[in-house]
């Protein structure tokens, strides 16, 4: 009876942190007081790959902002996109839903008013909104205490803080699209996703978009997994000036895939549009720009799409 006890209150333990989990912010900001200077986005960095989830990129913005705008917000400020290849493979196997946070991003800022050095990243809670994966999956609760292990080693002695971001929006989370490949002579669908991408990478440019990174994830249930990791600095720079923190979403990742035995691709999104929500954005300019942005991206999709 007791054996049989303990297996109930244990199996509570782990659904009742599920649920407390699941119902925390999309967005997690973990802080740290960095008066003496000792840890700086190379360092965070080279945490996280010692953790086992590799950053790809890590760009630091203000170099960047400072050229293109003439002004810069935060003392420092990067952007980076990180993965854990492992993880993603087993969570593409049940939902490829996955690809939405493939990779994931963050953003390390500092404030130099209160000396703190700050990563956002998304939350168990985010990454399960986003993905529709639910927040009590094994995997994907494994992969977001990879995050957190990776956090606390970047940051000893860093803290969760409180983040009162709006967490409802009346939009659809993801803006989604299908599309029939047809094939000619020999043909793969592989050679047809291939020319698709070419020509949506050649709509990016133009209208401002950059790609830090791609990915051709390898999978027996699919024809093709490809992931983009997507930005575009006139959306990011009017956002970071009062949320920093919207590195938890930008770069944002798209994906494109096929399963084996099906006729249809899909391509999508997190939808931009919920930013604005999400982070509580108010000024015209910066509602506005997050608005184009999505726009842009979305018109371009649904040409190629028709």
């Amino acid at each position: 009876m007791k054996k049989i006890l303990k297996v109930f209150i244990g199996a509570f333990l782990v659904l009742g942190a599920s649920v407390c989990a699941a119902e925390t912010q999309n967005i997690q900001i973990f802080s740290v007081d960095n008066s003496k200077g000792a840890i700086n986005a190379k360092s965070i960095e080279k945490a996280f790959n010692d953790s086992g989830v590799v950053v790809d990129v890590n760009n630091d913005m203000n170099s960047i902002f400072s050229k293109r705008y003439g002004k810069v917000h935060h003392k420092n400020y990067n952007l980076a996109i990180f993965t854990n290849a492992k993880m993603v493979s087993k969570l593409m196997k049940k939902y490829p839903s996955i690809g939405l946070i493939t990779p994931l991003s963050m953003s390390i800022y500092e404030d130099g008013a209160k000396n703190t050095i700050n990563i956002s990243t998304l939350s168990l809670a985010g990454m399960a909104r986003i993905t529709k994966i639910p927040a009590t999956d094994p995997d994907l609760i494994e992969y977001a205490k990879a995050v957190d292990t990776a956090l606390h080693k970047a940051l000893p002695n860093g803290k969760y803080l409180s983040v009162n971001h709006n967490t409802k929006s009346s939009k659809p989370l993801t803006t989604e699209f299908t599309i029939e490949f047809e094939l000619e002579d020999s043909d793969t669908y592989v050679d047809a996703k291939d020319s698709f991408e070419e020509e949506f990478e050649s709509e990016l440019g133009p209208v401002g978009f950059l790609i830090p990174k791609s990915y051709k994830l390898q999978h027996d249930d699919y024809d093709f997994f490809d992931t983009y990791s997507i930005i575009r600095f006139n959306a990011i720079y009017p956002v970071s000036k009062n949320h920093p923190d919207a590195g938890a979403y930008a770069p944002f990742s798209l994906v494109i895939y096929k399963k084996k035995g099906e006729d249809a691709a899909h391509i999508a999104f997190p939808s931009i549009d919920n930013w604005i929500s999400d982070l509580d954005i108010t000024d015209e300019a910066t509602v506005k720009a997050v608005r184009e942005t999505h726009g842009k991206i979305k018109t371009i999709l649904e040409e190629l799409t028709e």
